[in-house]
C-alpha cells in the first residue's frame, strides 16, 4: 500500500499535481503571476524618475535654472513616481488576495478528495496506517501545500523577476558596475544549494517525528479509560514528553541547518553595498557614471540584496512541502485493492439472503499462517447460522469475508449465487447488517445512532427497531430519550446498552443478511432471550449469521459450526452436535455447570 518515496513513481510531479488541484482557479493563479511580475518591475519606476530628478533638477550647475524653466516637468515626474507607487501597492493586494483565494481553494479540493479517498479504503488500508499519521497528513501537511501555493511559488516569482529586470536595468545603466555587483550571485546559489542537500532529510525526518507524536496523543485520548484504569497518567505524561521532546529537538536542528548558512547569505548580500560604494565611487569620481545613475543604483541595490536573502526561507519551506506533499500524494494516488469489479453485477434489488462458502482458505496479508483453511458451509435464506469456537479460532475473520473487507486466498464466497467479489460493493454491504462486541457509536444522539444505516427512517421505525434489540425500555430512562447525546464512542453507556443501540443500528437497514459477531456477550441472560425472541419474529426476512459462546443464543440455529485452527470440526444441530459428544456437547456441559 506505501509507496516507495526514493523513487518517485507518481503519475504526476509535485508541481503537476498542484496544477491539477488548481482546477477552476488557473486563470486567477495565472493572472496572480503576471501581476507578480508586473509588481516587481515596478520596482524601477521610483529609482529611475530619482535619477532623472537627481540629474536634471538636483545636481549639475544648470539644475537650478533648469529647474525653473521645465517646473513642469519636475512636477510630471513627482506626479509619475506618487501614482506608480501606489498602483503598484493595489496591485500587491490584489495579487495577495488572488494567491490566498486560489490556495485556500487548493486545500479545500485536496483535503475533500483525501477524506473521499480514506473512506473508501479497504480495511488493509487501516492496518497500514497509523491514525495519527493520516491526521497529520490530513492537517499539518496540507497547510504545507497550502503554503506552497500561497507564498512560496509568489517569492520565487518575485525573486527572479525583481532580480532579472533590476539586473537588465543596471546593465543597461552601466554593465561593468552591474556586473561587479552580480559577481556575488553565484556564491550565493551555491550556498543555497548545499543547503538544500542538507535540509530535505531533515524535513522528512521532521515530518515523521511530528506524525508519531500525533499518534501517541491520539491513541492515549482514545484510549483515556485504560490510562485511568491503570493509574498510568504519569506514564502517558511522560511518554508523550520524550515524544515531544524528540519534535523539539529535530526541529531545531533543522532551524540551526539554515542559520549556519544564513551569516554567509548575509555577509554576501551585504557585500552589495560595499562594491557599490568602492566601484561605484571610482566610476563617479571618473565621470563614466552620473550622480543620478549612481542614485538609482543605489536605490535598487536591495533589489538584488534582498531576493539572495529570501532564497534560503524559501528553499527550507520548499523541502517542507516537498517532504509534506509526499506523504499527502501517497495517500491521494492510493487505490484500495477491494474495489468494485469492472464487471460487477448489478443487483440493485434487495437480496435473497443466500450466503455459501466454497473450500475457502484465508491469510492476512502481514500473515505467515492460514487463518482459515477449506471452509465450505451454506446459510439458506432465512436460515441462522451460529458460530462457535475458542478466541482465535478464526470465527471473526470468517464473517469480515462476507462484506468482503478481505479476500480469500482459496475458495470462493458467494452471496445468492453470485461471488461477492463480482457483486458491486455498495449493494452488497447495504444488504448486510453488522453489529459487533467491539461497539463503536457516534458523538450524536441515540436516534442518529440507531439509523446512520438510514438516515430517513421515522422516529416510529427507530423506536421498532430499538424494540428489537430490547433497547427501548433503557433508552425511554434517558434524560432526553431517543434525543439523548451519547459521547465519544459510546461513553456514558455500558457495554450491554452499547451493544443493544449497535444491534438496533444493524436491524434498522432491513439487511437481507444479519451479522452478529458476540453482541449479546454484555446483556443479561433475560435480556438476551428477549432479543433471541426479536429476532426470530422481525417483519422482514433475514438470513443471520450469529457467532457466541452461550449456547442459550446458539441452540435454536438452524446449523451450528464449530471451529477449531482455522477448520470445521463439527457441524450440525443442537441436538445433533450433542450425541456426537465433542467441542460442543463438553461446551453444553461446562455451560449447565456439570
Amino acid at each position: 500500500m506505501k509507496t516507495n518515496n526514493s523513487k518517485w513513481k507518481y503519475p504526476r510531479t509535485r508541481l503537476q499535481w498542484l496544477w491539477d488541484n488548481m482546477e477552476g482557479a488557473r486563470l486567477l493563479y495565472v493572472f496572480a503571476i503576471i501581476g507578480t511580475v508586473v509588481y516587481n518591475m515596478m520596482q524601477l519606476t521610483v529609482p529611475f524618475f530619482s535619477g532623472q530628478i537627481v540629474d536634471k533638477f538636483l545636481s549639475g550647475e544648470e539644475a537650478r535654472g533648469y529647474l525653473q524653466t521645465h517646473m513642469d516637468e519636475f512636477v510630471r515626474l513627482l506626479f509619475l513616481m506618487v501614482f506608480l507607487t501606489v498602483l503598484r501597492c493595489a496591485i500587491v493586494y490584489l495579487d495577495c488576495m488572488a494567491y490566498e483565494k486560489v490556495s485556500q481553494s487548493v486545500l479545500f479540493r485536496v483535503r475533500n478528495f483525501l477524506y473521499d479517498k480514506i473512506q473508501r479504503q479497504d480495511m488493509k488500508f487501516y492496518s497500514t496506517y497509523r491514525t495519527g499519521d493520516l491526521m497529520t497528513r490530513v492537517t499539518g501537511d496540507l497547510d504545507a501545500v497550502r503554503h506552497m501555493v500561497a507564498w512560496v511559488i509568489r517569492m520565487v516569482v518575485e525573486a527572479f523577476s525583481l532580480v532579472t529586470a533590476t539586473a537588465v536595468y543596471f546593465i543597461a545603466m552601466d554593465w561593468q558596475l552591474a556586473f561587479s555587483l552580480l559577481i556575488v550571485a553565484p556564491l550565493i546559489f551555491f550556498i543555497i544549494y548545499v543547503f538544500k542537500l542538507l535540509v530535505a532529510p531533515m524535513h522528512a525526518l521532521l515530518r515523521e517525528k511530528l506524525a508519531y507524536m500525533n499518534t501517541v496523543a491520539q491513541e492515549n485520548i482514545a484510549g483515556n479509560r485504560v490510562v485511568k484504569a491503570f493509574a498510568r497518567e504519569d506514564y502517558e505524561i511522560k511518554k508523550f514528553d520524550e515524544c515531544n521532546t524528540d519534535y523539539r529537538d529535530t526541529n531545531k536542528k533543522t532551524a540551526y541547518v539554515w542559520l549556519r548558512f544564513y551569516p554567509f547569505v548575509e555577509t554576501l548580500a551585504n557585500l552589495l553595498s560595499v562594491i557599490l560604494i568602492l566601484a561605484g565611487g571610482l566610476f563617479l569620481i571618473n565621470g563614466q557614471l552620473s550622480m543620478g545613475e549612481y542614485v538609482a543604483f543605489s536605490g535598487l541595490i536591495w533589489a538584488i540584496a534582498n531576493p539572495m536573502r529570501q532564497l534560503g526561507n524559501v528553499m527550507n519551506e520548499f523541502q517542507r512541502f516537498s517532504a509534506a506533499s509526499a506523504k499527502v500524494m501517497e495517500i491521494y494516488y492510493s487505490e484500495p485493492e477491494i474495489k468494485d469489479a469492472p464487471d460487477a453485477v448489478d443487483m440493485p434489488e434487495r437480496f435473497r439472503g443466500e450466503v455459501e462458502f466454497r473450500n475457502v482458505s484465508f491469510m492476512y496479508s502481514d500473515g505467515k499462517l492460514p487463518v482459515l483453511e477449506h471452509i465450505s458451509f451454506t446459510a439458506k435464506p432465512g436460515q441462522t447460522i451460529a458460530i462457535m469456537g475458542e478466541t482465535g479460532c478464526g470465527k471473526t475473520s470468517l464473517i469480515h469475508l462476507i462484506p468482503r473487507f478481505y479476500e480469500p486466498i482459496e475458495g470462493e464466497v458467494l452471496v445468492d449465487g453470485v461471488n461477492v467479489n463480482k457483486l458491486k460493493l455498495s449493494q452488497l454491504r447495504k444488504n448486510i447488517g453488522l453489529a459487533t462486541q467491539d461497539v463503536l457509536l457516534y458523538s450524536d444522539t441515540i436516534d442518529g445512532n440507531i439509523a446512520y444505516g438510514d438516515s430517513e427512517l421515522t422516529k416510529e421505525q427507530v423506536l421498532k427497531f430499538a424494540k428489537y434489540s430490547a433497547a427501548s425500555d433503557f433508552i425511554a430512562k434517558m434524560p432526553e430519550g431517543y434525543d439523548t447525546i451519547v459521547g465519544e464512542r459510546g461513553v456514558g453507556l455500558s457495554g450491554g446498552q452499547k451493544q443493544r443501540i449497535s444491534l438496533a443500528r444493524a436491524l434498522a437497514v432491513r439487511p437481507a443478511i444479519l451479522i452478529l459477531d458476540d453482541t449479546t456477550s454484555a446483556v443479561d441472560l433475560e435480556t438476551e432471550k428477549e432479543i433471541q425472541e426479536s429476532l426470530r419474529n422481525l417483519d422482514f426476512p433475514c438470513t443471520k449469521i450469529i457467532i457466541a459462546q452461550r449456547i442459550s443464543t446458539t441452540k435454536d440455529a438452524d446449523q451450528i459450526l464449530i471451529m477449531q485452527h482455522g477448520e470445521i470440526t463439527e457441524r450440525g444441530t443442537h441436538e445433533e452436535l450433542i450425541k456426537q459428544g465433542g467441542y460442543y456437547a463438553e461446551l453444553v456441559k461446562l455451560q449447565a455447570g456439570a
